[in-house]
């Protein structure tokens, strides 16, 4: 981290500048906690809100248990006042004859502490470890100088993200819009239709826990897994059977998830797979009056809870068959789903371009504590 250490500057473990006060800490159970105002501290904040406190003066917070480690990852924080900790948290006394609270915070979360990390199943930065973190200590003053200018570089950098992070939500709001104008208007020779009357609402027949394996076969798709990468199988006689006999996607067909995240949707390639019943749903579409690529668009601006008012956990196919939607000739729907796509493909590429941006921030907010933390 520090190649060559600046004049006038040293490195001391973290246990000779810092008294830990691990000791004091006091974890409550969730049922013995007793409502209040002071705050209740675990490995990455505040719990909850207790009527008693251990602590009543300026601590720094280092995750021990339950936190990352790695660096920006924030694991080290300020609490002040009246403070409960449990025993997930380290609780830090810098000596402030020699180190400022803010600059030993700042170096902790800008150091990859994972070398320090013990446990696979249960990473923990235990207490011996966390005090032969090497810190480098400059003199008081210049400490407090270099924390003034990341305070004020980092206000900066932080607004800068809150504002490309502005940016991105009004992209999507506005490709939204554009999307919801498209499917609203109803001109000359459109038609309003329920997607019960376009086609029949069809699922997969219902496969077995033990018809199922984690490691062959044909492509088992879950709810959790709709459309990234199946983690179940199952074997391809049971495939070709059940694809025979019971109702099965043809090619372009648009699946829906009809729980979870109510709306997802996956053009299907055709290629080899199956689909969890009830979970993930189709339109059988014959696309004699509807194109399926017009309605994966409708999909994405879809009010999928059509009937109720309040947030629904299941899409159900009553509710399913009774969604309106209006469509124009298949030639004016060809067209419509050609501005939608050209919208799509523009929106992301904004979208991507901020998150560049964002990441280059990262990138810089790095560089900058480099060069504080070598002196520069």
């Amino acid at each position: 981290m520090m190649n060559d250490m600046k004049e006038g500057w040293e490195i001391k473990k973290l246990g000779e500048v810092c008294e830990v006060l691990d000791n004091k800490r006091k974890p409550i159970t969730k049922k013995d906690r007793i409502e209040g105002e002071i705050p209740y501290y675990g490995a990455t904040g505040i719990l909850s809100y207790v009527q008693d406190y251990i602590f009543n003066e300026p601590l720094v917070l280092l995750g021990e248990d339950g936190a990352k480690w790695e660096s920006g990852d924030n694991s080290a924080f300020l609490v002040e006042g009246k403070t409960w900790v449990n025993n997930h948290a380290h609780v830090i006394r810098p000596d402030r004859n020699f180190l400022d609270d803010f600059w030993l915070i700042y170096n902790l979360n800008f150091q990859n502490l994972m070398p320090f990390v013990t446990g696979m199943t249960v990473p923990k930065l235990n207490q011996g470890n966390m005090k032969k973190i090497p810190i480098p200590i400059p003199p008081l003053v210049e400490q407090k100088q270099i924390v003034a200018i990341l305070d004020k570089a980092f206000a900066a950098i932080d607004q800068a993200k809150a504002n490309l992070e502005k940016n991105i939500q009004n992209a999507k709001e506005l490709f939204q819009s554009k999307l919801n104008q498209i499917f609203s208007q109803k001109g000359n020779g459109w038609e309003e239709k329920t997607l019960g009357e376009v086609g029949k609402v069809s699922m997969c027949k219902r496969i077995l826990k033990q018809q199922t394996n984690t490691e062959e076969g044909i492509p088992f798709y879950k709810i959790g897994t709709f459309g990234k990468v199946a983690n179940a199988y199952i074997p391809e006689k049971i495939y070709n059977d059940f694809k025979s006999k019971y109702s099965f996607p043809n090619e372009g067909d648009i699946l829906i998830s009809a729980s979870g995240t109510i709306g997802r949707r996956v053009i299907y390639d055709g290629e080899p797979a199956y689909f969890q019943d009830s979970n993930i749903v189709w339109i059988a579409n014959n696309e004699e009056q509807l194109l399926n690529n017009y309605l994966y668009q409708f999909y994405g601006v879809c009010d999928w809870n059509p009937s109720k008012g309040a947030t629904i956990s299941r899409l159900y196919n009553d509710d399913l068959r009774k969604i309106k939607i209006s469509f124009p000739d298949k030639s004016t729907q060809k067209k419509l789903v050609g501005i939608m796509v050209d919208l799509d493909s523009k929106t992301k590429s904004i979208i991507n371009s901020y998150r560049v941006k964002l990441n280059n921030l990262e990138e810089l907010k790095k560089s900058i504590l480099q060069k504080a933390f070598n002196g520069e």
